[in-house]
């Protein structure tokens, strides 16, 4: 076959139907549509097949991209949908969700010249006709003698329990909340990312033999100690997320109308707000809402507030569209969708009426000075400018930092921002604990935090000393010569052992 170019391959990105924006604004159906066969191999002979792909590198948990890709083009979907599952559990996810363009579809030399392959896209078809047919990755796993718990059921617990399923382990995942998924239960939209596509991806890990228990919230009904105790747990994995929301300390905040975006999105996807009064969890967002923040989340929230009635969504942000860190089809999408956006405006106080309601917020103008430490030019205000800004609702979409309840009930060391201090193989103060995801990092990525949850089944398996199938040769290392056997003597008469 003759070897591919830019000039020989398709020079336009296949279609991704989406509903109207008319119509969508109305509903909780999937916005994107999805491809369908035709434009899913339309756009797998756009890969050029790099023969050292970049896109690989460029994944948090290294997708053999042009590996599926070329068994698609092959018709081979089954082995496609084998071959990318052997590094992600959450395909139809990871598609719907994960910010390519900064990934694996940012460095894809496609993209110099043209649109990039839609690698997400094709990750999502294929996970969705996984989903529609009944496939399951299954193998056949050698139990070994070893309990290993998982706190949280987020995108990183789901890929460490993974791991260590198909390593062996007896795996126990407890949830705190009443359904299992973490933040891609909580915190996305079902028109982002339907919750039937979570079901599915979770029956994946439970097939596997992972049990989940939710309503279990660990630091309250027991500590990390007790796990690795008492329960006889012989490694415990966190990916607890970090959930609690920020706010700016101006006054006002304590008025009623003021909530953050993680209780808005929570109280809509996990308690059924969009289904009042059939689910009996009323919002009473008002006519018109204010959205502080500009990023995914922030997205999500003003496009979850127009759905559930709003007649006007506002969103505030004290930089421009340039630095809008929403990836763009978010922007784009909400933008279709009648969001207004006020761009370099910061607000300074939200005013009450006397029933103690929100009824507008005090802003001031903003300018770009210089760049700050996060290399964007910082906000400054305008002198003279505050505003007054009608408003019913109050959304604040600006940050998340870590539940302190963990921290407050075990003696694991956190660092200055309360997130849990982990060492570059993620293992954390206490022996035998390890943690990843935002909990570690603060708020980052779903497929970032999959990458550390991956990371930290690797670290495990070091722990307990389980043989890394993917690791055939160790690195040398010094006064240990040769082998007996095939055993490298570094292992041998060595036998794990519980200190009382």
């Amino acid at each position: 076959m003759a070897r591919k170019t830019i000039r020989s391959i398709p020079q336009e990105r296949a279609e991704m139907p989406v509903q109207a924006p008319d119509l969508r604004r109305a509903n909780f159906d999937e916005v994107t549509l999805g491809f369908d066969q035709g434009n899913a191999l339309l756009e797998c002979e756009r890969c050029l097949m790099c023969p050292q792909p970049a896109c690989v590198e460029g994944c948090p948990v290294n997708i053999d991209i042009p590996g599926f890709i070329a068994k698609m083009i092959q018709k081979d979907f089954r082995g496609a949908y084998d071959h990318l599952t052997d590094s992600t559990l959450l395909p139809a996810v990871c598609g719907r969700v994960c910010p390519q363009e900064d990934q694996c579809e940012g460095v894809c030399p496609v993209g110099g010249s043209l649109e990039p392959v839609a690698i997400g896209r094709l990750e999502r078809w294929l996970g969705d006709k996984a989903i529609a047919e009944g496939w399951k990755k299954t193998s056949y796993i050698e139990p070994n003698r070893f309990r290993v718990g998982v706190v949280g059921s987020g995108p990183s617990s789901m890929a460490c329990a993974a791991d260590l399923a198909k390593a062996g382990c007896a795996v126990t995942v407890f949830e705190a909340l009443h359904a299992p998924g973490g933040v891609l239960r909580y915190g996305i939209p079902e028109f982002r990312l339907p919750n039937s596509v979570v079901d599915a991806e979770i029956g994946n890990l439970e097939a596997l033999g992972v049990e989940i228990r939710c309503n279990t919230l660990v630091g309250r009904l027991f500590t990390i100690e007790q796990m690795l105790g008492e329960m006889d747990f012989d490694a415990v994995f966190v990916g607890t997320g970090a959930g609690t929301p920020k706010f700016m300390d101006i006054p006002g905040e304590n008025l009623n109308g003021v909530l953050s975006a993680n209780e808005l999105l929570t109280r809509c996807n996990l308690m059924h707000a969009d289904d009042f009064p059939n689910h009996d969890t009323p919002l009473g967002l008002g006519r018109r809402v204010a959205v502080i923040g500009a990023g995914n989340t922030a997205m999500d929230a003003m496009r979850v507030s127009l759905r559930l009635g709003a007649e006007e969504v506002h969103c505030v942000y004290r930089r421009t569209d340039a630095e809008c860190p929403a990836r763009k089809e978010e922007l784009h999408h909400a933008q279709e969708e009648g969001i207004e956006f006020h761009w370099l405006t910061a607000p300074v106080e939200i005013l009450g009426d006397e029933t103690n309601r929100v009824r507008a917020i005090r802003c001031v103008q903003m300018e770009l000075g210089d760049p700050d430490a996060s290399g964007r030019r910082r906000p400054v205000p305008i002198e003279g400018s505050e505003f007054d800004f009608e408003a019913d609702t109050v959304v604040y979409a600006i940050g998340t930092s870590p539940n302190p309840i963990l921290g407050q009930t075990s003696s694991i060391r956190l660092n200055k921002w309360g997130y849990i201090d982990t060492d570059d193989d993620l293992a954390t103060s206490l022996a035998g604990v390890y943690a990843g995801g935002d909990i570690v990092t603060g708020a980052a990525t779903v497929i970032l935090a999959m990458g550390a949850g991956r990371r930290a089944a690797r670290s495990i398996r070091r722990y307990l000393g389980i043989r890394d199938s993917e690791v055939v040769y160790q690195p040398e290392r010094a006064g240990f010569d040769g082998a007996l056997f095939g055993m490298d003597l570094a292992e041998q008469n060595f036998t794990h052992i519980r200190q009382l």
